[in-house]
């Protein structure tokens, strides 16, 4: 019989407890398509997908619709994306069929900004306070409201510290979260890319090396020593949709708070 298992909103359907240990060296070594084909098999209907429509969000879509052509694919659309991001996402959505699930903060820019400011301009708490209020609440939601015991992310370890330390299937918030592309080099994903005739998003050619807000993304250039140097100021590598909230993460916030 299997057991659920709780979330912060409740008990969640069809939640098996997994030996993470075990299942991590199971799968170490397994490619991408196999990691999705032992996600569908493992949570069922309800594994959903999430996207942030960045530079090589093409590769986690088609890797995961291969498998599940009608996999949810859950988009926060924080409201300050680049034009670039909104036609890449609708040329990819038509391109693959998407089942997409947009989902923002409860709270329009306009108002935001009229109540608090540009927080993205002040000091690191209010950078974290902008990714809460636009990218972790809606995120969080997303994943209650669809009812999702694990989440498909595209994450890479070679993308930041915090990810470097990440297991292919790991917990975040009540809910399983299977990192199939982990191990994947930029070289990796360039060759998936071009074999199966997929696009980099637009700003590629504008020399993003990653992309999120139009306020918060920059090109990449000889100065950085990493591409995540990039965003956010410099001041941080993440915005807190992929780091667990565990009494170390405010810690974690001040060097890595996507």
């Amino acid at each position: 019989m299997i057991e659920t298992q709780q979330s912060p909103a409740g008990p969640l359907p069809y939640v098996p407890r997994l030996d993470l240990e075990r299942v991590n060296r199971q799968l170490l070594g397994g490619d991408a398509v196999r990691v999705v084909e032992w996600a569908a098999e493992t949570f069922g209907e309800r594994l959903v997908l999430s996207t942030s429509f960045g530079i090589q969000a093409a590769v986690m879509l088609h890797v995961a619709t291969r498998v599940v052509p009608d996999i949810p694919v859950i988009w926060v659309d924080t409201g300050y994306l680049p034009p670039e991001t909104y036609r890449f996402a609708e040329d990819l959505i038509k391109r693959l069929s998407l089942n997409i699930k947009v989902y923002q903060s409860p709270i329009s820019p306009a108002r935001m900004e009229a109540l608090y400011g540009r927080l993205w301009l002040g000091d690191l708490e209010s950078m974290n306070r902008y990714d809460r209020m636009r990218k972790v609440e809606p995120m969080k939601r997303a994943l209650e409201e669809l009812q999702a015991p694990a989440w498909l992310a595209g994450l890479r370890a070679d993308q930041t510290d915090h990810r470097n330390t990440l297991p292919v299937v790991g917990m975040q918030w009540g809910h399983y979260k299977v990192l199939p592309i982990l191990r994947w080099t930029s070289e990796d994903v360039r060759r998936y890319l071009e074999a199966h005739d997929l696009p980099y998003h637009p700003l590629v050619d504008k020399g993003y090396a990653t992309v999120g807000d139009w306020h918060s993304s920059r090109p990449l250039t000889a100065e950085d020593a990493n591409e995540r140097d990039t965003r956010f100021r410099g001041l941080k590598q993440e915005c807190g949709l992929h780091l667990p909230e565990t009494p170390g993460e405010s810690q974690s916030l001040e060097s890595s708070d996507l």
